[in-house]
């Protein structure tokens, strides 16, 4: 059979290769790069995988193929690299017929493109190389799996290397998640790239984690699971708690997993200034997204360590002087049995001015005011939502004459109160209380943050349109101290009516085009899940401006990340980066 009839295509003359010693030629629209050496002939893409680089220009010495632009080496047969950062160079076998070459200008890939580029986001969490997460995120977008198979792989990586477990990165994965529908186009990749990358750079150089093993007794009870559990958090018995939690996954539904954790994480004072609680809800919600069967083990379990190694806010003089807010918590909680079996078969509903009963400057009240309402019939969900309202407008009040640090003292309060909401539909646990009180009574030790409050923008009228307000706000995040210009933006955009996917959109873009830390991630996050929890507009209207009165004091930054994405997404769509400024 002649070579034409094998599908290879004929691309030089051998004569003139060996003159030459390589040559760039084409093939459906593909520069391929030949080189003759050692009296073979090879052929590779000719943009370096790394780059863009022309391989042309390297240098092919004992059968390594040298990019000169970064120095990444191949092997010249296969293409493999020697860089993880570069990633495999694609050859193309070639045929030597009355001298001519021929190659195989599409050869069947050794694995679907989906799988490399899975493999290629594994080999970035390994060697923690922002350019090849990029690039494997944008791939698998391309493929269809831009959501589902980079959570999966960075969760199961985050939960395997790092000994400390659920952390910061897995926190910002999770959150990424969660904003993922709330963003558009090119910044739902953005957004998996940004959480990918935290779980890389939190996993760097930590040992890894080994994760327990569930007992074999598979008859125990909730209430006995549930005891255990707690005890072994109490004696900060990490390996123990894991078992038990371990077990509960195994043999309960998801509801009583949710209640056994949050009783622990909820059986001392606002643990790890909030942290503990958040985490466990962004586990559970991780969890959710990628299927409970398969994947709550490891997230859970790996959760552990923020209930046994937490800072206990009773332990903190802030919650003993000069109000013992820890001690009125305590005594709360000793009397929720009877509260709620006061308000057992009650409805109850808010009073007008409940909200800022909470913004109030006296921690007896606010309790009496929380004991009353479990009295009269409020459920977990209902308090947790009043105490969320209180922490956002601590947000939107933020004063700037504080010290910049402050902006994570009411952030964390606001993330924390968020998470009890969401946690309260997850179990009706009678241990969520316990979080509205402590959520409440950081909200009142935030309450100085408020001194004076900042100024926010009443409704009014405007005869702007919505699109130009969005164009007005990415421009407030480009310079430094515009929160109440970004607030009254927000203000307007409901003002002018527009869509408010339009303006979380915006928002989003905001975000993601930044180097934001862990905070700031997380507040847009927040807020956007305080936007869909609450039905009233004013109140919308309250979350969005905290989001981005919090998001204009932290912008702009160098934007470093968004030029290696930029790079990613030039690269992917075959752009010479060499070539053009």
């Amino acid at each position: 059979m002649a070579v034409e009839d094998t599908g290879y295509v004929q691309v030089a003359s051998l004569s003139e290769l060996e003159d030459e010693g390589r040559q760039v030629v084409s093939s459906g629209g593909r520069p391929i790069a030949l080189f003759h050496h050692e009296g073979e002939v090879y052929a590779v893409d000719n943009r370096c995988p790394h780059m863009g680089f022309p391989l042309t220009r390297g240098t092919v010495e004992d059968g390594i193929l040298t990019c000169h632009w970064h120095h990444a080496r191949f092997e010249l047969a296969e293409g493999d690299t020697f860089d993880l950062f570069a990633d495999d160079v694609q050859t193309f076998p070639t045929e030597i017929d009355n001298g001519e070459v021929y190659l195989d200008p599409d050869p069947e890939p050794d694995v679907p493109p989906a799988t490399r580029f899975r493999n290629r986001l594994a080999d970035g969490l390994e060697e923690d190389i922002s350019l090849v997460m990029a690039k494997s995120i944008i791939g698998l977008d391309e493929e269809g799996e831009g959501f589902y198979t980079p959570l999966e792989t960075a969760v199961n990586f985050g939960t395997r290397y790092r000994a400390m477990g659920w952390g910061r990165g897995l926190t910002t994965l999770g959150c990424m998640a969660n904003l993922y529908d709330h963003v558009g186009g090119r910044d739902k990749r953005r957004a998996m790239f940004t959480g990918v990358r935290e779980v890389a750079d939190d996993s760097a150089g930590e040992p890894p984690r080994f994760q327990q093993y569930a007992f074999d007794n598979r008859n125990l009870s909730k209430e006995r699971l549930k005891s255990w559990f707690r005890d072994t958090c109490e004696v900060r018995d990490a390996d123990g708690a894991e078992r038990c939690l371990l077990t509960a996954i195994d043999t309960l539904p998801p509801e009583d997993v949710a209640e056994i954790v949050f009783s622990a994480a909820t059986d001392h004072r606002y643990m790890n200034a909030g942290h503990t609680l958040d985490f466990i809800n962004t586990a559970f919600e991780t969890a959710q997204h990628l299927g409970w069967e398969e994947h709550a083990d490891a997230a859970l379990a790996s959760t552990v360590a923020q209930i046994t190694d937490a800072t206990r806010s009773e332990e903190l003089s802030s919650w003993r002087q000069p109000v013992d807010i820890a001690g009125l918590c305590a005594d709360a909680n000793d009397r929720l049995s009877d509260l709620v079996a006061a308000g057992e078969g009650k409805e109850w509903e808010r009073p007008e001015r409940f909200v800022e009963t909470l913004l109030a400057d006296d921690a007896e009240a606010i309790i009496d005011a929380l004991t009353e309402a479990i009295r009269a019939g409020a459920t977990t969900e209902q308090l947790a939502d009043a105490v969320a309202r209180a922490a956002t407008r601590r947000v939107l009040w933020f004063a700037t004459n504080n010290e910049f640090t402050d902006w994570n003292t009411v952030h964390h309060t606001f993330t924390y109160a968020n998470a009890v909401h969401r946690a309260s539909e997850k179990t009706d646990a009678t241990e969520l209380y316990r979080a509205c009180f402590d959520g409440a009574m950081s909200v009142y030790l935030d309450r100085f943050l408020n001194s004076p409050r900042a100024p926010v923008p009443d409704p009014d009228e405007t005869d702007r349109t919505p699109a130009d307000v969005r164009e007005d706000l990415l421009a407030a995040f480009d310079e430094q101290g515009n929160t109440n210009r970004a607030a009254a933006l927000v203000s307007e955009h409901f003002d002018a009516d527009g869509d408010p996917d339009d303006l979380k959109r915006t928002l989003g873009r905001g975000l993601l085009r930044e180097d934001a830390d862990f905070h700031t991630l997380q507040s847009l996050t927040a807020a956007i899940e305080r936007f869909e929890a609450v039905g009233e507009k004013s109140e919308q209207r309250t979350a969005l401006m905290a989001a981005a009165r919090y998001m204009a004091a932290h912008f702009p930054t160098r934007r470093a990340a968004e030029q290696t994405f930029s790079i990613a997404t030039r690269l992917h769509r075959g752009e010479r980066l060499h070539e053009v400024e």
